[in-house]
């Protein structure tokens, strides 16, 4: 069994963002030339997540809208104890619902993802560089 592994950066766009980072995950896949396994995606980060989903311009701006809907009411009239700290407690919270990582099977030299299926990073505490960790397992 190989194992590849990077670190890739991801530039977020705004404080509540959803970038699609299936492309880079792709690059790596065909760098690591592994043609069955798994690929894990992570960020190292508390303040944003990773989700598969649709790429489709209506549900991108759904997504933006339920982020920001899971932190408005987080956030109005709440005294968190990390407030004092970063005043981003919502961010945090917000992340645990999303998660930190996915993972996605690779046959055929390819992602095993839907049709309509992509990967994307939910930036919640931007606009930021992210780190972005891909790990590929397999032959």
């Amino acid at each position: 069994m190989r194992i590849h592994h990077a670190q890739l950066s991801v530039k977020t766009a705004g404080r509540i963002s959803v970038e699609n980072v299936t492309p880079l995950v792709r690059v790596e896949l065909e760098r690591a030339a592994t043609t069955a396994g798994i690929a894990v995606v992570s960020v190292p980060h508390t303040t944003c997540g990773i989700v598969i989903n649709e790429d489709e311009r209506g549900l991108r701006q759904d997504m933006l809208h339920l982020a920001e809907r899971l932190l408005a009411p987080l956030a109005s009239g709440r005294d968190f104890a990390h407030n004092c700290v970063d005043d981003n407690a919502q961010a945090h919270l917000t992340s645990i619902l999303l998660g930190h990582s996915v993972t996605v099977p690779v046959a055929g030299g390819q992602l095993v993802l839907g049709t309509w299926q992509s990967i994307f990073l939910i930036e919640m505490d931007g606009p930021r560089t992210r780190a972005l960790a891909v790990q590929i397992l397999g032959e």
